[in-house]
């Protein structure tokens, strides 16, 4: 198997009153199709701003960010939103559900913004994504009505809406008590093992030694991939 993301000396600064911050240094990391990876390491390591070069919500100082072939580097804002809307599926710590929106009409926004699939199929594939992931019953509330972790397991459900190759998460289940935490994790294990690719930075020392292989992060450098 190929290498869906492959970074090389990748750094990151930041301007600050006190000069140049640099938060990334010199860091590649090669993380094959199918691989679940944790991310670990201390606060202001570096871990979410390196998610964030991942997901090309940021950009790198110097280096490259190659994800499923694509350069991030090198796409504008407007092909690059619709380039991760294809490609990489997101799941925030805080689940950035829509408040105004149904479980389902989250989850169908990403194939509305991509238009991937026909828009007679959307509903009901957002119905299937939810019943995938235990919410049937609750498709049809606003995300105020459900519990926190049924808030994150529709917002798997959204990131799964366009059958990304890599899934990304920043503490998913940071907000998460430990029975629901655990929960989701198992639907990571079998987003795994159905072959997609899953990069989660977590704090979560526990879940991290589940996972089959562990990436350091410390001082913005790669310690131990």
């Amino acid at each position: 198997m190929g290498n869906v993301i492959d970074i090389q000396h990748l750094n990151k600064e930041f301007a600050s009153g006190a000069g140049t911050v640099r938060i990334l240094r010199d860091v590649s990391l090669q993380i094959q199709a199918g691989e679940f990876v944790a991310m670990v390491g201390p606060s202001g390591s570096g871990k979410s701003t390196l998610i964030n070069m991942l997901t090309g919500i940021d950009r790198p100082t110097s280096g490259d960010v190659i994800v499923s072939g694509t350069r991030l580097n090198a796409l504008n804002e407007n092909q690059m939103a619709r380039w991760r809307g294809r490609n990489i599926g997101v799941i925030f710590q805080f689940f950035q559900l829509l408040p105004t929106l149904t479980l389902y009409e989250n989850v169908m926004l990403p194939m509305d913004f991509c238009n991937t699939y026909p828009v007679s199929e959307r509903k009901k594939r957002a119905l299937h994504l939810l019943d995938q992931v235990g919410l049937a019953d609750q498709a049809h509330k606003l995300p105020s009505a459900v519990s926190g972790g049924q808030q994150q397991r529709a917002a798997i459900a959204r990131a799964l809406a366009n059958d990304p190759p890599l899934i990304v998460g920043d503490e998913p289940t940071g907000n998460l008590d430990n029975k629901t935490a655990n929960q989701v994790f198992e639907m990571f294990g079998e987003l795994s093992r159905r072959g997609k690719t899953l990069v989660l930075v977590t704090h979560d020392r526990e879940l991290a030694t589940k996972i089959p292989r562990v990436v350091r992060v410390q001082d913005g450098m790669i310690r131990d991939a």
